[in-house]
C-alpha cells in the first residue's frame, strides 16, 4: 500500500463560520485564504491525516467593520496570530478528530464528516468531496470579547458552527 496524497482545491471549497448575534439571528463568516492537504494511506480515506490552515486576515462577513473587528484584538489578534491551524487530524469513520489552534489556545474537535465521493473531472484530475460540520466554544480559544447589551441580551454567542465544504485534487 501507499500512502496518496490530496490537497484542498481552493475554487472548489468554502470554509465557513455561524454565530449567534444578540440571540436572535445568526451570523455568517467564512475564510477567504485557506490550504490543507490529505494523506490516505489506503485510498479509501479510512485513518487519513489531514492538516489545514485558514489566514485570519482572510475573514469575511460581508461587513467591513465587523471584519476589522473581528482580525482585532478584542478576538482573533490577526496581526500577533496570522492563522488559524488544525493539526494531528485523524479521519476515523465518519469523524474527523484533531487539534484545533485559534490564538495561542490549542484544544481536541471532532467534526462530523460526510464523504461525497471521488470523481475525475473535466481535465483528468481525480477529486474527492467532502461536507464537514462542528461546533466549538469561542470562549475556550480566547475569544472572550463579550459586552452585554442596556437590555441584558449577549451581543455575540459562545457556541460557534464550523462548516466546510471540501474538494480535494489527489496530487
Amino acid at each position: 500500500m501507499s500512502t496518496t496524497k490530496w490537497t484542498i482545491d481552493p475554487t472548489h471549497s468554502e470554509v465557513s463560520f455561524k454565530v449567534k448575534h444578540l440571540v436572535i439571528s445568526t451570523v455568517t463568516g467564512y475564510f477567504k485564504s485557506f490550504e490543507g492537504m490529505v494523506e490516505s494511506p489506503n485510498g479509501d480515506f479510512k485513518d487519513s491525516k489531514v492538516e489545514f490552515t485558514a489566514k485570519i486576515d482572510s475573514i469575511n462577513t460581508n461587513q467591513d467593520d465587523r471584519d476589522a473587528h473581528l482580525k482585532s484584538a478584542d478576538f482573533f489578534d490577526a496581526e500577533k496570530y496570522p492563522d488559524l491551524k488544525f493539526t494531528n487530524g485523524v479521519l476515523v469513520g465518519d469523524v474527523l478528530k484533531g487539534d484545533l489552534t485559534i490564538k495561542d489556545v490549542t484544544k481536541p474537535v471532532e467534526l462530523a464528516v460526510d464523504f461525497g465521493g471521488v470523481a475525475d473531472d473535466a481535465y483528468g484530475n481525480t477529486k474527492a468531496g467532502f461536507e464537514l460540520e462542528g461546533k466549538i466554544s469561542r470562549k475556550e480559544f480566547g475569544l472572550t470579547w463579550s459586552p452585554v447589551t442596556e437590555a441584558g441580551s449577549v451581543v455575540v454567542g459562545d457556541q460557534i458552527k464550523l462548516l466546510a465544504s471540501v474538494q480535494l485534487l489527489k496530487d
